[in-house]
């Protein structure tokens, strides 16, 4: 993260990076000497650590909701696209953002927008899944692919209808994934959104271990995986509509970095949750770098990078003898 902030148009040593840091905490700042200029400051302070800092809680997060979503439906080729929690995130930011809906709630408008998207869109894919009353694995799959599609397409429709077209290219960029609007004020509601969602599943390891074991071991060892599955449906939409109406949507960072973290500590998600979170937010901080500076001084979205290294991991996975938990879900 230190790296990171000091990369950039104006270079900057990593010492002064955290005196300017310090200096901004009650207890540290009357030990740290100001000896660096107001430009800096600005520049260190106003942007780039809140930037850095909100490519960590967004990385961390997808790759949570990745690791829910792989135990939910056994299959490690899943991520929060899949369900249609991003592409339905997408509809609702793309909505406040062009035509200004549930501006009644202010500042928030846009996160709650992108999470009542991705929350009906999960529910839309959950009823559609439903055989007898049970939720088939395939057709969630299936159902998952069909409407992200749908939702994808009524984004481009909405875009194509705006009456803004200075907004039209802000919501291109913003689809794609960005992390360019950083503000300190936008980090609060995220941050706590993904610790709280981690801390949650965390209780819930066993759980999610007896559910890599089939829907029959887990029920007969007293786990009511209906009710289960409901309950990271709702928590998995949550957290991605809160992070996609921070970021834009940033795909297969939910499915690259839990395979890789089960490939190095197992399959315990007492383990998988905490290194997922942490690999996932090293991954999306330099890959906002590596967009940031590629093309300098222009910017391109960070959801290219990520798609750029997702799309070869995803073949690769896919082209595996297994790709999945406990030999189902193929």
């Amino acid at each position: 993260m230190t790296i990171a902030v000091t990369l950039g148009p104006v270079p900057i040593q990593p010492e002064t990076v955290w005196r300017i840091a310090l200096s901004h905490i009650p207890f540290f700042s009357e030990w740290v000497e100001a000896d660096w200029s107001k430009a800096q400051e600005h520049i260190i302070w106003d942007i780039r650590f809140p930037r850095v800092l909100l490519g960590a809680i967004v990385g961390a997060g997808l790759s949570v909701v990745g690791v829910a979503i792989q135990a939910l439906v056994r299959n490690s080729l899943a991520d929060p696209y899949l369900l249609g929690a991003s592409s339905g995130a997408s509809v609702g930011a793309t909505l406040v953002i062009l035509f200004g809906a549930f501006s009644v709630f202010g500042q928030y408008a846009l996160s709650f927008g992108a999470f009542v998207g991705a929350l009906l869109s999960v529910i839309f894919v959950f009823f559609l899944s439903q055989v007898g009353g049970r939720i088939s694995t395939v057709r969630l799959l299936l159902a998952g692919i069909a409407v992200s599609a749908i939702l994808m397409a009524v984004t481009s429709m909405i875009i194509f209808a705006a009456p803004k077209e200075h907004a039209i290219r802000s919501v291109l960029f913003w689809i794609k994934g960005s992390l360019a609007g950083a503000k300190w004020d936008y980090l609060t509601i995220p941050a706590l959104a993904v610790i709280a969602g981690t801390i949650v599943l965390l209780f819930q390891y066993r759980t999610l271990n007896v559910m890599l074991m089939g829907e029959e071991t887990a029920s007969t060892l007293g786990v009511n995986t209906d009710r289960f599955r409901k309950f990271l449906l709702v928590l998995t939409a949550l957290l991605t509509g809160v992070i996609v109406a921070i970021s834009g949507a940033i795909g297969f960072v939910g499915l690259m970095m839990p395979h890789i973290v089960r490939l190095i500590v197992g399959s315990d998600h007492r383990r998988v949750l905490p290194v997922s979170a942490l690999l996932g937010a090293i991954f999306i901080i330099w890959a906002d770098v590596l967009a940031r500076l590629v093309f300098a001084p222009e910017e391109i979205p960070i959801g290219i990078i990520t798609s750029l290294c997702g799309g070869p991991f995803f073949i690769w996975l896919m082209r595996r003898s297994s790709y999945s938990f406990g030999g189902g879900g193929r």
